[in-house]
């Protein structure tokens, strides 16, 4: 079905942001770079949720979690070797956590909680004690803690109502840190700057942000990701003075003309830079509509004993719409992103619609900017 409204008031399927921000607007260094170094390390563990009422892992369906439990319980002073556990109150579980930099020991983390097996809820459990290991298999911290989940599930005979997801749960401050991360930040005579959205433009512009501000060659882009920073003698033993000065400087930040779209959902996104050419654009849709509507066909009084039966005769109705009244509408060059909007909303389509438009308008090289399909 062809939509005649602008399609940003499409129903809810549908979505389109359009991020237009005037040039003169700036971003802080904080924003947009990060220390080379200054970065959280991901950690994960495995271990097991107690005190669940009945709804952790079925043994018979998870031999991870029955070994785990009789390996606990030995550990503990209990011998469960060949008996039959049947227990539904225990889930094994992965933990993630990220451990943040400089964390030092004694400090706590929150942790992540995530069924492994076939537990249906991890609601009411308690994380028994759980190492947690970095990429190199050191353990950095170690979790334990009753975990809260945002979810639910309620079942009956013949229903069963779930609401969020009742198999990953949370631990706040569940984690403490047990060694931590050696790395010299005071000492170091240069340091990296790292853009979170690498462009060669914003990379310079950093790096002369830095410079008018230091009043001396101190920063240089290397890379449209990389700004290298030498620590000016003053600032030696001071890293914290100079970078907590450093990135509320305010940058300019340029950016490649991209168009974002996620055809699942229709959503796209524009930036401001995106360019359109004139072209000609002619945009109809062949719908097909089968609609079906029985009739119940009865013997009538004089025929009822004769061995007529009552039946059922189909019929159908099937309407063609080839979308004659569409035309082909000229999309004037744009100059500014609303404008081009403007246009896309004058031809009266939907996002999806829109979508094809846009990936059809690229293949014909009228427009400006990249496309990118998510």
């Amino acid at each position: 079905m062809r939509l005649n409204a602008p399609f940003f008031l499409a129903p809810l399927f549908a979505l389109v942001l359009m991020i237009n921000g005037a040039s003169a607007e700036t971003s802080r260094i904080k924003d947009l770079a990060s220390v080379e170094g200054v970065r959280q390390n991901q950690l994960v563990g495995y271990g097991l949720v107690v005190g669940l009422n009945g709804s952790g892992d079925t043994l018979n369906n998870a031999p991870f979690t029955k070994q785990s439990l009789t390996a606990m319980l030995e550990r503990l002073g209990v011998n469960t070797r060949g008996a039959n556990l049947r227990t539904a109150n225990v889930a094994a579980v992965m933990v993630t956590a990220d451990l943040p930099a400089f964390g030092r020991r004694g400090a706590r983390i929150d942790v992540t909680v995530s069924a492994l097996g076939d537990a249906k809820s991890l609601q009411g459990g308690t994380l028994l004690v759980t190492p947690l290991m970095g990429a190199s298999g050191e353990i950095y911290a170690v979790a334990q803690g009753s975990v809260a989940i945002a979810g639910f599930q309620a079942e009956g005979a013949a229903a069963t109502l779930t609401r969020g997801v009742p198999t990953v749960g949370r631990i706040a401050n569940g984690a403490l840190i047990e060694q931590e991360i050696d790395y010299q930040f005071k000492d170091t005579r240069s340091v990296r700057l790292s853009l979170r959205n690498p462009d060669l433009t914003t990379a310079r512009r950093i790096a002369s942000a830095i410079n008018e501000y230091m009043a001396s060659n101190t920063a240089e882009s290397t890379d449209p990701s990389t700004v290298n920073l030498m620590i000016p003698k003053n600032f030696r033993g001071n890293m914290v003075q100079l970078l907590t000065e450093i990135e509320q400087l305010r940058v300019d930040p340029d950016q490649i003309a991209r168009v974002v779209i996620d055809e699942r959902s229709g959503v796209i996104v524009m930036g401001k830079d995106v360019r359109v050419s004139t072209v000609a654009i002619a945009q109809g849709n062949l719908t097909i509509s089968v609609t079906e509507q029985p009739l119940v066909s009865q013997p009538d009084a004089f025929n009822f004993g004769s061995g007529a039966q009552t039946v059922v005769v189909p019929r159908t109705t099937i309407q063609v719409d080839q979308g004659a009244n569409s035309k082909l509408a000229v999309l004037k060059e744009s100059v500014t992103l609303k404008e081009l909007v403007d246009g896309l909303n004058a031809l009266g389509i939907g996002p999806r619609d829109i979508i094809s438009i846009l990936q059809a308008i690229k293949t014909a090289g009228a427009l400006q900017a990249d496309i990118v399909v998510m």
